[in-house]
């Protein structure tokens, strides 16, 4: 399950000791976007036992993209006990995002 995030849930659902979170930040408008949310669905129940997925609407949300240095979207951010582990930009294959989550694993 993907969760929604904005800037007052998002630390208490991804950061943490401990945790491993894959954040993709959005909007609705984004063909892109769109076309990534079921890959990240996908992720998020076969990853659902070792990180939390989360998803963050840019228009609503700017200053979360701003802190984590969305310039376009969809951007993924991976984050491991709160901090930055990894991050990729633009339509891109499951293989690529699962890298980037087991690296963190």
């Amino acid at each position: 399950m993907v969760k929604v995030l904005n800037e007052e849930n998002f630390e208490a659902e991804v950061m943490g000791e401990g945790k491993a979170a894959l954040v993709d930040f959005y909007a609705d408008w984004c063909g892109p976007c769109k076309m990534m949310a079921p890959v990240v669905e996908e992720l998020s129940e076969e990853y659902k036992e070792k990180a939390v997925f989360g998803k963050v609407n840019v228009d609503e949300n700017p200053s979360l993209a701003q802190k984590y240095g969305v310039m376009s979207i969809p951007t993924f951010v991976v984050l491991k006990d709160g901090q930055v582990a990894g991050k990729a930009m633009g339509a891109i294959d499951k293989k690529e995002l699962e890298e980037k989550l087991d690296a963190v694993l």
